[in-house]
C-alpha cells in the first residue's frame, strides 16, 4: 500500500492543505471534495489509486485543514477557489491531471476544463452536478430563495445547512445501511465548519452557486468538442443531486460510462470499494500511461 504524506503549500500567502500519494512521474488523478467536506473524504480512495496513479487531494480554501481568511481578506468565490486549485498544481509541476469532482468541486473542476481545455485527460464525476436537471428542486429551494433575498428569513433558513443534523442528513440519507457510515465524517466535518467566522464564508458560497448554472452550455461544448473521457460514477438516491443529472452527460459524452450505484450524496461512505474499482477500471483504459522508458 503507497503512503499517503500530509502537505502544506502557501499559495499567495495562505496555507493549502493536501493529501498527495503515488509516484510523481505516474498520470495525475486531483480529487476535488465539495461541501462541507475535505480531503477526508477520500481517505480510502486515495490508497486504491496511488499504486498507479500520483494523486493529489487538497482542501479549499476555507475547508478542512487549509486556511480560512475572513471574508474581508479573501473574496470566497468558485472563481477565486479555482485560483487556488490551479497555483497549486502549477506548484507542484502537474500540468495535466483527471479530475474527480464531487458536489463543490464539480464547479471548480468545471472552470478548470473552461481555461485550459487540452489539461484534463478524463474525469470522473461522483454527484458533482452539471447540468440543470441534477438539481432536486426539494432541497435547493431554500438556496435558490436565499440568492434571490438573502437577508432575513431566508439567511436563517440557509443557515441550517452549517448545523450538526443537517451534515449528517447528507450523509446518510439514501444509504440503505446507515450504518455503514461512520459518524467521524460529520461530526469532523461540523467542527471545522463551526469555526469563528467559517459561516460567512459558506454564507457567500452559497450565493455564489448561482454563478454556475451559466457555466454549463460552456461546459456542454468543451465535453464535446474534446471528446475528453467521462466517468459519471452516481448515489442514485442522492437528495441533492439526483440522477437525472449523471444521464445527462450521456448527451454531451456519447462514450461516457454512467453508473448509478445504491448510496447517497457521499458515495463513498458507503459504497467506496464499487467506486474505486470502477474508477481504476475506467482511468486504466481511458487515461494514457507513460512508456516504460519514460
Amino acid at each position: 500500500m503507497s503512503n499517503v504524506h500530509y502537505r502544506y503549500a502557501t499559495i499567495d500567502g495562505h496555507q493549502l492543505f493536501y493529501r498527495e500519494a503515488g509516484p510523481r512521474n505516474a498520470p495525475a488523478v486531483v480529487l476535488l471534495h465539495g461541501f462541507p467536506a475535505s480531503s477526508f473524504m477520500f481517505r480510502d480512495l486515495i490508497t486504491t489509486l496511488a499504486d498507479r496513479y500520483h494523486v493529489i487531494a487538497p482542501d479549499h480554501l476555507g475547508f478542512g485543514l487549509s486556511d480560512a481568511p475572513p471574508v474581508e481578506q479573501f473574496d470566497y468565490t468558485f472563481d477565486a477557489l479555482t485560483d487556488v486549485t490551479v497555483a497549486l498544481l502549477a506548484e507542484l509541476g502537474v500540468m495535466r491531471c483527471a479530475i474527480y469532482v464531487h458536489d463543490y468541486g464539480a464547479p471548480i473542476g468545471w472552470r478548470m476544463a473552461l481555461r485550459h481545455p487540452d489539461a484534463l485527460t478524463a474525469i470522473v464525476t461522483q454527484n458533482g452536478n452539471g447540468y440543470d436537471v441534477g438539481f432536486v428542486e426539494s432541497f435547493w429551494k431554500t438556496i435558490w430563495d436565499y440568492q434571490s433575498h438573502p437577508e432575513g428569513e431566508q439567511e436563517a433558513a440557509i443557515r441550517a445547512a452549517l448545523t450538526l443534523d443537517l451534515t449528517r442528513w447528507q450523509y446518510v440519507t439514501g444509504v440503505s445501511d446507515q450504518t455503514l457510515v461512520s459518524p467521524d465524517t460529520w461530526h469532523h466535518d461540523h467542527a471545522l465548519l463551526s469555526r469563528p467566522g467559517n459561516d460567512l464564508i459558506q454564507l457567500q458560497l452559497f450565493r455564489d452557486y448561482a454563478t454556475n448554472p451559466p457555466l454549463y452550455p460552456a461546459l456542454h461544448d468543451y465535453l464535446r468538442a474534446s471528446g475528453v473521457p467521462v466517468l459519471a460514477v452516481w448515489g442514485k438516491n442522492d437528495p441533492i443531486f439526483g440522477p437525472d443529472g449523471a444521464r445527462a452527460f450521456a448527451q454531451d459524452s456519447p462514450g461516457a460510462e454512467i453508473h448509478l450505484l445504491e448510496g447517497g450524496h457521499f458515495l463513498l461512505e458507503s459504497a467506496g470499494e464499487q467506486v474505486a474499482t470502477l474508477m481504476r477500471s475506467f482511468l486504466d483504459r481511458r487515461v494514457p500511461q507513460p512508456s516504460a522508458s519514460a
